[in-house]
């Protein structure tokens, strides 16, 4: 079977899950499994979909505040789209992986960027190194200012915009984590992606909308699935940790 849980949150039962595996799968098993992921205290909202390999048995089923057709945001799932997007571009010749940044990105994104123990490593950096996050540039969305992190401020509702030059600004105040591709390091980091998606916008000469329209959305027929730019769009269902939304 193949399952597209939407935005089951982070808190999975996983015994639910393995239930369902090991039965015969039918709308009221799926019913019962959607309504023991919902507790309203770390689960609000889910959506699951299910269908059978052959297109035989095909199932969507919803809780919370959530329908089957909600929008939602897809958070960290938005690298995969860079990953798709680098790797196609990368199919087409417009560059390679073993690229370095500098030649892409503008002084004033790569000067300072990371030095480590003395040692300036950022015009070594890679597009591999960002991809694979093995550059060791630290990830903005943890660093503590005045005591806070931007995660902080997201999960206390002050909804923050983040451009990349104000991320490159923090990042530059950071320790990095390790030496551009040192051998068994890796390091989950937002802020080598937000630099990807420079990179694409630079080699395509189109700003990241327009990109992911034209090689993912219209593409794959993506017809609900858009680029959130409108900060007065509430189509989206809310984010919800705790008791905050």
């Amino acid at each position: 079977m193949l399952f597209d849980f939407g935005m089951v949150a982070n808190k999975i039962y996983v015994r639910y899950y393995w239930e369902v595996l090991t039965m015969t799968i039918n709308e009221k098993l799926l019913n019962k499994c959607l309504d023991k992921i919902i507790d309203n205290k770390y689960v609000f909202s889910t959506v699951i979909r299910v269908e059978s390999g052959d297109g035989s048995f095909v199932w969507t089923g919803a809780r919370g505040e959530m329908n089957s057709d909600s929008k939602y945001f897809i958070a960290s799932v938005t690298k995969l789209y860079v990953t798709a997007v680098i790797m196609s571009l990368i199919e087409q010749g417009k560059f390679s992986l073993d690229d370095k940044i500098t030649k892409y990105l503008e002084n004033r994104y790569i000067d300072n960027l990371h030095i480590l123990k003395g040692v300036d490593y950022s015009k070594d950096i890679t597009v591999k190194h960002l991809i694979s996050n093995t550059s060791g540039i630290p990830d903005y969305f943890f660093h503590k200012e005045n005591g806070k992190t931007a995660v902080d401020s997201f999960f206390n509702n002050e909804d923050i915009k983040w451009e990349l030059d104000k991320t490159i600004e923090y990042v530059k105040k950071m320790k990095p984590n390790f030496a551009p591709g040192q051998k068994g390091k890796v390091s989950y980091s937002d802020t080598n992606y937000q630099l990807l998606g420079k990179i694409i916008e630079t080699v395509t000469d189109k700003d990241i909308t327009a990109v992911f329209k034209d090689y993912i959305f219209d593409v794959l027929g993506l017809k609900n699935t858009y680029v959130f730019n409108d900060v007065t769009d509430n189509a989206p269902v809310r984010h919800t940790i705790k008791t905050n939304q």
